[in-house]
């Protein structure tokens, strides 16, 4: 008669006591319970193989953690894969791949992968602020689920009540940013079809908003408020910089002094700075350079061109020009953006080269300009441009208005 084994009982497995050498408790079809020195106990499952017939050894976990009647669970289900000849062990570090699989494909994984990715992109305020949107109104309903198993209506009824409510340009932005995980997703072989692409369109597309500008015919208007405001001189330097440069807030309000290259009369700004994250030089014209040597009478120690006066060693707020335009009463009529577009108009007005425009603008890569100039012709198209734009505002600036238009005698401040 074939040899029978008495099955183990609870008592029996938790009374089990450490040996000098570790030894099995049968409990019968292959279920065993292996006491080690060290007082562990270890459920081990011995079978054959189906195909190549070989003795193996597969561990269905830790007592306690692994009740005797879970492990009979255990062994039962691996006697039915053996029936339908399929290695149970194989088939179980199958099971632990799809699984390990399944969380590396969670939206919220792939999300943190796409973040490390856009830091090398843009800006860190543009991909914190990109997160932080994510954070509060995709990842804690979709973070723990698989890339493949997330459907278009599920991200729709998501961002719905940020429709209602009017947050069209919210859900404009995380409609973009959305598919930009899922196709993260897709390129790395995590997804094989990214079926939110056209998410996009289910929603009400937001009404683009213009910066508030004045037309040109107005700039007059606003060198006499300028001049006649009691603004800090530092803050009209800081007006009249930006209307001269046609920068943006942020990159005028940062400047620092070892971006002024006075051998060539430029103003380089770095990458980092820069809203496309290129380089971007301005020529500095006979106005610019006489900003510059007030400011060099203001500057104190500081690396800045425009210091903040509330702190040693930082530079003015990027609000700061806004500010000032509405104490000279340009209040929802003009914002220092709409310096950029107030510029913009001129120049085409002017029928300067619209390409040339867009590049002063840093709206253009200056490489696709420069395919049609040399490098000297290029760069002096723009200063002819430049130089255009700051006479026309020393122009405008009637009766010697503009701190630019001459080196001034300084007042105290």
């Amino acid at each position: 008669m074939p040899k029978t084994t008495k099955p183990l009982s609870d008592i029996e497995v938790k009374s089990a006591k450490p040996k000098e050498k570790e030894y099995n408790l049968a409990d019968g079809n292959g279920l065993a319970l292996r006491v080690k020195p060290t007082g562990s106990k270890n459920w081990i499952f011995n079978y054959q193989h189906p195909i190549s017939k070989k003795r193996n050894n597969l561990g269905f976990g830790t007592y306690p953690d692994v009740t005797l009647a879970r492990a009979r669970e255990k062994r039962a289900n691996a006697r039915n894969l053996l029936d339908h000849q399929i290695d149970p062990k194989a088939h179980y570090a199958e099971q632990l791949k799809i699984k390990q699989d399944e969380l590396a494909c969670t939206f919220e994984v792939i999300t943190q992968e796409w973040f490390e990715l856009k830091l090398s992109k843009v800006k860190q305020a543009t991909a914190d602020k990109h997160m932080e949107m994510l954070e509060n109104h995709v990842l804690p309903k979709l973070g723990k689920q698989s890339v493949k198993a997330i459907i278009p209506s599920q991200v729709i009824d998501i961002l719905r009540p940020l429709e209602a409510k009017g947050s069209l340009e919210t859900v404009k932005r995380l409609c973009r940013v959305i598919n930009e995980i899922m196709i993260l997703a897709l390129n790395t072989g995590k997804l094989e079809r990214n079926n939110l692409e056209y998410i996009g369109k289910s929603f009400i597309s937001p009404t683009p908003k213009k910066m508030a500008t004045i037309t040109p015919d107005r700039l007059p208007e606003l060198m006499q408020k300028l001049a006649t405001s009691n603004l800090m001189r530092i803050t009209r330097c800081l007006v009249e910089w930006q209307l001269h440069t046609m920068t943006r807030p942020s990159e005028t309000a940062m400047a620092e002094w070892h971006e002024i290259d006075f051998q060539n009369n430029l103003w380089v700004i770095p990458a980092k700075r820069m809203k496309r994250n290129r380089e971007h030089s301005v020529p500095l014209t006979p106005q610019t350079l006489n900003l510059l040597e007030i400011l060099k009478q203001l500057r104190g120690n500081s690396p800045y061109l425009f210091p903040s006066h509330r702190g040693r060693g930082k530079h003015a707020n990027v609000q700061t020009a806004n500010m000032a335009l509405k104490r000279i009463g340009y209040s929802g009529e003009l914002v220092s953006h709409g310096l950029r577009a107030l510029a913009s108009t001129a120049l085409n007005e002017q029928r300067f080269d619209a390409d040339l425009i867009e590049v002063c603008l840093a709206h253009v890569d200056k490489n696709s300009v420069r395919n049609a100039y040399n490098r000297s012709d290029y760069l002096e198209r723009r200063r002819k441009i430049m130089g255009w734009w700051s006479d026309h505002i020393e122009q405008a600036a009637i009766g010697n208005m503009s701190l630019a238009n001459a080196k001034q005698t300084l007042r105290a401040v």
